[in-house]
């Protein structure tokens, strides 16, 4: 995923005053950030990881797992994309279900900039403007996901109005100044792929608390602030945000309301561009292993889900391939379908 943002930083790579200030400006425009968003090309971007053939596989456009959980017959992307027209007609046909590219459009990314800067420049800001991008050079793949995005970003928007400035550093360095800083001033990025979230339980709030201006560990390493009530938070309206969540937490016995509140939030944060996905973090990239598929314990989040998990693990010696693979999901959707059914229908004698 990509952070827009770094709101509390020092700006080491700029070279003077005008540079930080034009940067600054252009990060707390939306109609930019929006550009940025639309302007990313998903598939090559995890391609990198992936190759051709699988790179759809690992794409995510929302931050929230869009089908982490379903209420009335929707699972929350499309919760989420009933949102978002109301924010605008940039998100007319967008589509937030998994592997597949639904927010890559160079169209709308140009429109969204042009839009960006004509209010920029009324401000005095001026062009090209130049994004800091740290990335870790140890990492080669990651290196070229950051390759990627510069390609797109600048081939979308031009090189002459947006240049996207890759440093890369040592893996101390790097962590020193994106998720590992001691604190928001020590963070030093415009564009940041430096972190990742994993739920740890079934509910869209393990997601979208984290953002909350008010956790200020998270919002240091997600978004480069640490003061919930800086210029810049309210700036971008983070604060509603907060209401957004905090409504959505306190509804406590409808979950289909329940839901449909958390989706507003997400719809919120996704039309605000401060926070962009771009691959989901596990799952997509390819494994050779002897483990037989579906064996284990399976769940969406908590310990159950996890790598370290080895109860009811089997081993196999034939190395598992992609026919028996796809065999065993097919058993495990329909033994997954009569568990559920079976379930559904115990609660039912249960609940009266």
């Amino acid at each position: 995923m990509l952070i827009v943002g770094g709101y509390g930083i020092f700006y080491a790579y700029k070279e003077n005053d005008q540079q930080k200030s034009s940067t600054k400006a252009v990060l707390l425009n939306k109609d930019f950030r929006q550009s940025l968003g639309f302007a990313i090309d998903r598939t090559n971007y995890a391609a990198q990881l992936n190759g051709k053939e699988s790179a759809n596989t690992a794409v995510r456009n929302i931050f929230v797992k869009p089908d982490f959980f379903q209420a009335d017959g929707k699972d929350f992307g499309t919760m989420v994309m009933d949102q978002l027209p109301a924010y605008g007609d940039e998100w007319s046909g967008v589509n937030l279900a998994d592997s597949q590219d639904g927010l890559y459009n160079p169209e709308k990314a140009k429109a969204e900039f042009a839009k960006a800067k004509e209010a920029l420049q009324a401000e005095g800001v001026q062009f090209p403007i130049h994004l800091d991008v740290p990335v870790n050079q140890s990492s080669k793949i990651t290196v070229n996901q950051v390759q990627s995005i510069k390609q797109s970003v600048e081939s979308a928007l031009g090189k002459d109005n947006v240049v996207l400035d890759l440093h890369q550093l040592s893996t101390d360095d790097f962590y020193n100044i994106t998720y590992s800083a001691s604190n928001a001033a020590a963070e030093d990025w415009d564009l940041s792929v430096g972190v990742a979230w994993e739920p740890d339980y079934l509910d869209p709030s393990t997601y979208l608390d984290v953002l909350k201006t008010t956790n200020s560990e998270n919002t240091k390493s997600f978004m480069g602030y640490d003061d919930p009530n800086s210029q810049a938070v309210e700036k971008v309206g983070l604060k509603e945000y907060d209401q957004l969540v905090d409504d959505a937490s306190k509804e406590t016995t409808d979950l289909t309301a329940r839901y449909e509140k958390y989706a507003k939030a997400q719809a919120w944060l996704t039309d605000s561009a401060l926070y962009i996905p771009t691959t989901t973090y596990n799952g997509a990239a390819a494994v050779i292993s002897r483990i037989k598929p579906f064996s284990g314990a399976y769940a969406q989040a908590g310990d159950k889900g996890s790598t370290y998990y080895f109860k009811y693990l089997k081993s196999q010696d034939d190395i598992v391939t992609k026919k028996q693979y796809d065999s065993a999901y097919k058993d495990w959707l329909k033994e997954r379908a009569k568990s559920n059914d079976k379930a559904q229908k115990d609660l039912a004698k249960h609940v009266k």
